[in-house]
C-alpha cells in the first residue's frame, strides 16, 4: 500500500456520502506496498479501506472486485466491496478508479509458526476450489509474458553474475511453460501475492485474505509456490523451513489433492515464483514511481530465495493421501 494520489478529508467525506457508510471520522494514508493508493478510513458504521488504483484500469477492475464478491459469498474471508445506491462496486475518485472494502479484523502474522502456515494452506486450497465457478477471466498480468518483457528493462542495473542468473532462470521457465506437464496443471483463479502481510489473524485464527489486485487465472501450483517462498522460509537467508512447508502442504492437500504433474513441477514453480518477485522488485526499485508514502522492497531478498530454490529444492513427502479421489479430499 502507498499514497500516489492524495485525497483530503473533505474529498473523502463527500465520496463516502455516496456509499451510505455514515460520516467520515478519520482518514490516514497506508504505507507499505507499491501498486495503489490506500487509505484507512473510520466512519460511523465501521472501518474500511479506500483504494485508488494507479495501474489497473476501469476495464480490468471488475474482475478483481467481483472475484472478492464471489469468494465472500462462498465463505472465504475476504474484503467485500461496498456498493453504491445503484449497486456499482467500482467507483471514481479524483479521476481514478476507486473501491471501498471492509477492513478485516486482526493483524498480519510476520513471524508465522507451522500452525499459521497450516491455516493458510487450508484456506488457500478452499479459495482455489471456491473460485472454480467464477465466470470472469483475467490472465495473470505478472506472469511469463510480463517477465519476458521486463527483464530487458532491469538488466542494465544488474551485475554480470546477476544477469547470468536471471537470464538463465528466465530461459528455464520459458522451457517449463512450453512443456506438456505444465500445460496439464490444474488452473483457475489464484491470489498470486499471498504474502504474510496479505493475511490477517485474529486471536490466533486466520481472519482473512486481502489485496487481490494481482489475482488472475493461472496454475494453482504457482500460488502454492508464492506462499512457500514467503510463509515457509527463513527471511534472512531465504532457506526453506521444512517444518512450516510440510505443515502448509499437508493442510492444503487435505482440501485439494495434487496431481502427479503438480507434485513433479513444484520445485520448478517455486523457482518461477521467486523469479517473478525478484523481477518485480528490481523494476520497482530501479524504475520507481513518485509517491507521497512509498516503501520499496529490497530486490536482493528474492535473489537469495531463488538461489536457495536452485540449491535446495523443496520436495514433498513421498506419501500421498490414500483412498480419496483426485481434486477434493474429505
Amino acid at each position: 500500500m502507498a499514497v500516489f494520489t492524495e485525497v483530503s478529508f473533505d474529498e473523502a467525506a463527500a465520496f463516502l456520502n455516496t456509499l451510505n457508510l455514515g460520516p467520515l471520522q478519520s482518514i490516514r494514508g497506508a504505507a507499505g506496498g507499491i501498486e495503489n493508493t490506500n487509505y484507512f478510513i473510520d466512519t460511523g458504521q465501521g472501518q474500511y479501506v479506500l483504494t485508488l488504483f494507479e495501474r489497473l484500469t476501469f476495464e480490468q477492475l471488475p474482475f478483481y472486485l467481483n472475484l472478492m464478491k464471489h469468494l465472500a459469498a462462498r465463505g472465504i474471508p475476504v474484503p467485500d466491496p461496498v456498493a453504491n445506491a445503484k449497486g456499482a462496486i467500482l467507483h471514481r475518485l479524483k479521476g481514478r478508479p476507486a473501491a471501498v472494502v471492509n477492513k478485516l479484523r486482526g493483524r498480519s502474522e510476520l513471524a508465522p509458526t507451522a500452525a499459521h502456515c497450516s491455516e493458510v494452506g487450508e484456506m488457500l486450497a478452499r479459495m482455489h476450489l471456491a473460485g472454480q465457478d467464477f465466470p470472469r477471466h483475467q490472465p495473470n498480468l505478472r506472469g511469463l509474458t510480463w517477465w519476458n518483457d521486463t527483464v530487458p528493462l532491469v538488466l542494465p542495473h544488474l551485475t554480470s553474475e546477476q544477469r547470468s542468473l536471471i537470464l538463465g532462470e528466465l530461459a528455464y521457465q520459458n522451457h517449463i511453460a512450453a512443456s506438456s506437464a505444465h500445460r496439464s496443471l490444474p488452473r483457475g483463479v489464484i491470489h498470486a501475492d499471498l504474502f504474510r502481510d496479505n493475511v490477517m489473524f485474529d486471536s490466533g485464527k486466520l481472519s482473512g485474505f486481502f489485496d487481490f489486485y494481482f489475482a488472475g487465472c493461472d496454475s494453482f501450483l504457482f500460488d502454492i509456490g508464492v506462499c512457500l517462498n514467503d510463509w515457509c522460509i527463513d527471511l534472512t537467508s531465504g532457506a526453506q523451513d521444512a517444518t512450516r512447508a510440510d505443515a502448509f502442504m499437508a493442510a492444503y492437500r487435505r482440501v485439494r489433492l495434487l496431481t502427479v504433474q503438480e507434485r513433479t513441477l513444484l520445485p520448478a514453480l517455486q523457482r518461477a515464483a521467486a523469479l517473478r518477485f525478484w523481477i518485480s522488485r528490481l523494476w520497482d526499485f530501479h524504475l520507481p514511481r513518485e509517491a507521497a508514502v512509498l516503501k520499496a522492497h529490497d530486490p536482493s531478498h528474492f535473489e537469495r530465495v531463488l538461489r536457495q530454490r536452485l540449491l535446495h529444492p523443496y520436495l514433498l513427502p513421498s506419501t500421498e493421501n490414500p483412498g480419496h479421489p483426485p481434486g477434493l479430499a474429505p
